[in-house]
């Protein structure tokens, strides 16, 4: 096998070919040319001597060969974009490329003040957020920093504890207005309860808390969270949100505060070798002081 079957493009090719489904979805991905993208994906099969994808009438369908490759492509795209983002600036300049990840609710709704206040103070920072409920892989570099629900056990990752968001229950005041201040869980279902359409972690948390709700409890789902606030927000029926995040609403009403307050604990983590990098330290110390405002 030649050197040739390692050049960088052809793997990116082959990763959009696998994502998209077909040569001109991953030529639109690429923004190259379709017989680019033919021509790249045949000469990796050639230096590999295999058939990476086959033909349907839906499009292409990676092969078994393909599919315990796409691991691999994978670590080389994520190398390839720290490899980026480290070229970005000087170690020692707060300036250059930043990767964040958080879930939905913290990217959109709580971050964007945080992140403004940091490029305030140091302009030349780009960041790059990426709002995703997916525990990208601070280890394999997919993100720089992450803000996490969960601690991360790795010993080569340095987190900081934020401490714990509370959630809570929540209606707006014209609904509690015609149907009255729900008393007990029961109540709530009756008005409208808003929550996720398939089971999860949060749901059997709550059972396990004592409170038997499942997905066909909920008179609108939705799993997505950023959906669900939406939807409390316009009055569709009785919701949970982060408490700090809720206050800044007054039309939100929080309910039964005794039977109801869910601990999300929350961390930002980084990689112990980016840590000394000064603009990951810079926005690292920043998430760590900002959220630790929006918890109070």
């Amino acid at each position: 096998m030649g050197n040739e079957a390692f050049d960088w493009e052809r793997q990116r090719t082959f990763l959009a070919v696998l994502a998209e489904g077909s040569l001109s979805g991953a030529a639109r991905a690429l923004g190259v040319a379709q017989p680019t993208v033919r021509r790249r994906i045949a000469d990796l099969e050639a230096s590999l001597g295999v058939a990476l994808f086959t033909r349907t009438p839906a499009g292409l369908d990676p092969t078994e060969t393909a599919l315990a490759l796409a691991g691999h492509a994978e670590a080389m795209a994520h190398a390839a974009a720290a490899f980026v983002r480290a070229a970005s600036a000087e170690a020692g300049e707060v300036a250059g490329v930043v990767r964040i990840t958080a879930s939905d609710v913290i990217a959109v709704e709580v971050l964007p003040p945080i992140l403004a206040k940091l490029r305030a103070a140091h302009p030349g920072l780009v960041i790059a957020l990426s709002p995703s409920n997916r525990n990208e892989d601070v280890l394999r570099r997919e993100a720089d920093i992450a803000v996490r629900m969960v601690r991360p056990v790795q010993e080569a990752l340095v987190a900081r504890r934020i401490g714990a968001i509370p959630l809570g229950l929540y209606g707006r005041r014209d609904l509690l207005a015609r149907h009255g201040a729900p008393q007990s869980l029961g109540e709530v279902l009756r008005i409208g309860l808003i929550g996720p359409e398939h089971d999860g972690a949060m749901l059997r948390s709550l059972r396990i808390d004592g409170l038997s709700v499942r997905p066909g409890d909920f008179a609108f789902r939705s799993d997505s969270d950023l959906a669900q606030i939406a939807a409390l927000r316009a009055g569709v029926g009785i919701g949970v949100c982060q408490v700090p995040l809720a206050t800044r609403d007054p039309a939100l009403v929080r309910l039964l505060p005794d039977l109801f307050e869910f601990p999300l604990e929350t961390w930002v983590v980084t990689h112990e070798d980016l840590r000394g990098v000064a603009r990951i330290r810079v926005v690292f110390d920043h998430l760590v002081a900002g959220l630790g405002k929006y918890l109070g």
